[in-house]
C-alpha cells in the first residue's frame, strides 16, 4: 500500500467536535476537513459507529479519512450515543434512536458553514448496516453511501440467525459488545468520565438475551432490514464485500434490487476495508471511493455510471487452509446482475456406487435411501462465522467433517467457474419434530483434501417461513431448498465437487434439543456456472493508497490461538479461541489501550444438551496516574425447553473493584 503525504488541499483535524442533539445529548466527532473549508465549503462524509474513534478505529481512520479530506471532503467519525466520548446510553444495535440520531447528525452537518449541503455516509459492518438503514429513511442531505460488509436482511444474514438456525455468534458477538461498551470516555476529553462510565455500566444492555428473545423473523428483525422496501433507498449506493467475510450476499442483492444508482464490488477479503484487507490482492479502494463521492456529491464526471454493475474476484481453487495471505484469481465484470452469462447446471444426487461409500453428484439421479445422524461435533473445521481478527479463522480441510456427513461426489470435471448462490433441493424425512441441516459445497482435490467453497443451513421447521415455523411430522417426507452463500470460485480441470450434508454443525450452530436422524430420499444441486472465460482480468483497479498510518507504540504484541481439545475421560470436545489484541500507546494523544478475548465451545458428540459456550473479555485503558479495566464473562447452555444465559461485568479503577453486575436469563426454545 502506497502512503500518500501530499494532498490537493491541506487538512485540519479536530479531535473532539461536539454535536448537540435536540434532546441535549452531545455526540463527540473526530473531524478531518480542508483548512479552507470555511471559505470554500465541501461535501461531508459521515461514519457513525459504537467502536470508539479515540482508540477503537484509530488505525483504519488514520489511513482513510485524512486521505478523503485531502481531496476536498469533511470527514466525520462520530461516536454513537452511549459509546466512546459521547453522552447518553446505547439501547441496541440499529435502534430507532440510533437511526434518528444519525439523521439528525446529517442535518446538522449539512447546515454547517464549512459544508456544501451534500452528505455521504460510509462504513463497514455496523457502519455499513446503518448506512443502508439511514439511506432508507431518506434524510434530505444524504445523497450517496458506500456500504461494506453489510446485509439487507437482519434476520437471514446477520450474526444471529442463518436459515432459521441459531448462530453461536449471537452469544459471541453479544459478548464482544458487552465488553466493548463497558469502556469509559477518555478523561483527557471528558473530565466527567467517571460519572458517565458508571451510568453506562449500570445501564448497559445484555444483548445476547435481547436477540435470543426474537427467534422468529418478527417486527424486531424487519426493522432495519432494507429488503422490506428496496425502493426506499434513493441515495447512490456503492456496495463492497469479501468472499472471506460472513456478509457475502448483500452486494449481489443490492445490485439486483435497488432502483437508485448502484454498483457492486466483491473481492477475496475478510472483514476489512479493501485498501488494507487480506487475503490480497488489495485494490485502490480510496480512489474508487473518491470516484463515487466526486460523482454524487460534487457532480464531477468520473464515469462511475459506466462501470460494470457487478465486479467480483473469481478465486482459483486452492488447497484448504485456516489462513491465506493471497488468493490467486482474476477480476470478472458483469454489466447486469443477474447476469445472462450465468446459468444453473443441474447436478442430481445419486445413490452410491457399489463399494464407494458415498453418493454421486451429477452422474445420474434416482431414489436415495441415505440415513444421516451426524455426531454433535460435526463442523469443527468450519472456521469462524466472521473472519475478522486475522488469526487462523478460515475453514480448514473438510475431510473430518465430511466423514461425519452424507457426501455426494462428482466425477472429475472440466474447469468450472461457479459464480452466484448454489441451491440444494432435497427430499427427506426426520424422526423428530425439530431438526436442522447444514450443506457444504466442497472442492475435492485429487489426493482427497477438501476445500469449502460455500455453505448454507436450514432449520427444517422454517422450511416454509421464518416468521411462522411449523414442527415436522416425524417420518413424513418433505421437500426443502437450502440456498448457499454467494461465491465466485474456479474449480480446476480434473478436480471434483462434493456436496456434504450434515444434521449438526458445531460450533457454528447451536444444536437442536434432540439429535435427529434424517433420511435423504433424493435431490439435486443447482450450480450457477458462468460461461468460460480466460485468465486475464476483465476489469482493473488502481493499486491501494492511504494516508500515513497512526503513530503507535507497541507494548504487548498481539497473538491468536485456535485449538481443538478432546477430554479423553468425559468425551467432551472443545474449541478454544484465544485472541490477545495486544497493548499499545496512541502517540498522538497518549492513551494506552489493550484487550483480550477468550472463547470456549464444548459439546459431547452424542448429547446436544451438553452444548455450552463461554467467553471472557478484558479491556484495559491507561494514562499516567490513571488506569481502568473491565472483565466481562458470558455463558450459555440449554435444556430441552429453555436457553440459559448468564453475564458478569466487573469494572476496576486501578486495582479497586468499583462495580460488579450479574445478569441471568432463561428463554423458552421456539422450534429450535
Amino acid at each position: 500500500m502506497k502512503t500518500i503525504t501530499e494532498f490537493p488541499r491541506a487538512v485540519r483535524e479536530t479531535p473532539d467536535m461536539g454535536i448537540v442533539l435536540a434532546d441535549g445529548c452531545r455526540l463527540s466527532a473526530r473531524v478531518w476537513m480542508p483548512e479552507d473549508a470555511p471559505a470554500a465549503p465541501v461535501p461531508a462524509i459521515l461514519e457513525f459507529l459504537p467502536y470508539r474513534k479515540r482508540d477503537g478505529t484509530t488505525a483504519r481512520d488514520a489511513l482513510t479519512h485524512p486521505y478523503l479530506a485531502g481531496h476536498g471532503y469533511a470527514c466525520l467519525r462520530v461516536d454513537m450515543r452511549g459509546n466512546g466520548d459521547s453522552d447518553g446510553l446505547m439501547e441496541d444495535e440499529y435502534s430507532p434512536q440510533e437511526l434518528a440520531d444519525a439523521c439528525e447528525v446529517i442535518g446538522w452537518i449539512a447546515a454547517q458553514p464549512w459544508c456544501s449541503g451534500r452528505v455521504g455516509m460510509m462504513g463497514i459492518s455496523w457502519g455499513g448496516f446503518n448506512a443502508l438503514q439511514v439511506a432508507a429513511l431518506r434524510p434530505p442531505a444524504l445523497k450517496a453511501i458506500i456500504t461494506l460488509c453489510s446485509t439487507v436482511d437482519r434476520y437471514a444474514d446477520d450474526i444471529h440467525w442463518k436459515g432459521g438456525c441459531l448462530l453461536n455468534e449471537n452469544l459471541g458477538w453479544g459478548a464482544t459488545m458487552w465488553s466493548y461498551s463497558s469502556r469509559p470516555p477518555d478523561p483527557a476529553l471528558r473530565p466527567d468520565w467517571r460519572a458517565e462510565w458508571l451510568k453506562r455500566l449500570e445501564a448497559e444492555p445484555f444483548l445476547p438475551a435481547v436477540w435470543l428473545g426474537h427467534q422468529r423473523r418478527d417486527a424486531y428483525w424487519q426493522h432495519g432490514s432494507v429488503c422490506e422496501d428496496y425502493a426506499a433507498i434513493e441515495a447512490a449506493t456503492l456496495a463492497v464485500g469479501g468472499w472471506g467475510d460472513s456478509y457475502k450476499n448483500a452486494v449481489p442483492q443490492l445490485v439486483q434490487n435497488l432502483s437508485a444508482p448502484v454498483r457492486g464490488i466483491v473481492g477475496p477479503w475478510v472483514h476489512k476495508y479493501p485498501h488494507f484487507a487480506v487475503p490480497e490482492p488489495r485494490i485502490g479502494f480510496l480512489q474508487e471511493a473518491l470516484r463515487w463521492w466526486d460523482r454524487w456529491l460534487k457532480d464531477a464526471p468520473t464515469g462511475v455510471e459506466d462501470d460494470p454493475a457487478y465486479r467480483a474476484y473469481l478465486m482459483d481453487g486452492v488447497r484448504p487452509a485456516s489462513w491465506y495471505d493471497h488468493r490467486p484469481g482474476r477480476w470478472i465484470a458483469e454489466p447486469a446482475w443477474p447476469s445472462p452469462a450465468i446459468a444453473d447446471q443441474m447436478l442430481p444426487l445419486g445413490p452410491g456406487l457399489p463399494g464407494a461409500g458415498q453418493g454421486t453428484l451429477g452422474q445420474g439421479g434416482g431414489a436415495l435411501s441415505v440415513t444421516l445422524a451426524s455426531p454433535q461435533d460435526c463442523g469443527m473445521e468450519g472456521g469462524e462465522f466472521c473472519a475478522i481478527w486475522l488469526g487462523p479463522e478460515m475453514p480448514g480441510d473438510q475431510r473430518r467433517d465430511d466423514a461425519l456427513s452424507a457426501v455426494f461426489d462428482s466425477a472429475p470435471m472440466a474447469q468450472t467457474d461457479i459464480v452466484g448462490a448454489p441451491r440444494l433441493r432435497l427430499r427427506l424425512a426426520a424422526d423428530k419434530p425439530c431438526a436442522q441441516i447444514a450443506v457444504r459445497l466442497n472442492h475435492l482435490h485429487p489426493d482427497g483434501a477438501a476445500t469449502r467453497i460455500t455453505w448454507g443451513v436450514l432449520n427444517l421447521t422454517h422450511r416454509h417461513s421464518h416468521a411462522a415455523p411449523e414442527p415436522l411430522v416425524p417420518g413424513e417426507e418433505i421437500e426443502i431448498e437450502v440456498t448457499l452463500d454467494h461465491i465466485a470460485y474456479r474449480l480446476p480441470e480434473g478436480h471434483r465437487l462434493r456436496v456434504a450434508v450434515s444434521s449438526a454443525y458445531w460450533p457454528m450452530l447451536w444444536p437442536m434439543p434432540e439429535a435427529a436422524t434424517l433420511t435423504l430420499a433424493g435431490g439435486a444441486l443447482a450450480l450457477p456456472v458462468r460461461a468460460p472465460a480466460g485468465d486475464a482480468d476483465e476489469v482493473s483497479f488502481p493499486p491501494p493508497e492511504a494516508a500515513p498510518a497512526a503513530r503507535m507504540r507497541p507494548i504487548r504484541p498481539p497473538a491468536h490461538v485456535r485449538r481443538a481439545e478432546t477430554d479423553q475421560r468425559s468425551g467432551i470436545v472443545s474449541l478454544v479461541i484465544e485472541d490477545d489484541f495486544g497493548l499499545a500507546e496512541h502517540l498522538d494523544h497518549g492513551l494506552i489501550t489493550g484487550s483480550a478475548a477468550r472463547e470456549r465451545w464444548e459439546i459431547h458428540p452424542a448429547d446436544p444438551l451438553s452444548a455450552r459456550g463461554r467467553t471472557h473479555w478484558t479491556q484495559e485503558l491507561a494514562r499516567e496516574g490513571w488506569s481502568v479495566r473491565t472483565e466481562t464473562f458470558t455463558e450459555m447452555w440449554s435444556d430441552a425447553t429453555h436457553f440459559h444465559l448468564t453475564g458478569r461485568l466487573e469494572a476496576y479503577e486501578g486495582e479497586a473493584l468499583v462495580l460488579k453486575r450479574e445478569v441471568s436469563e432463561s428463554i423458552p426454545r421456539d422450534l429450535r
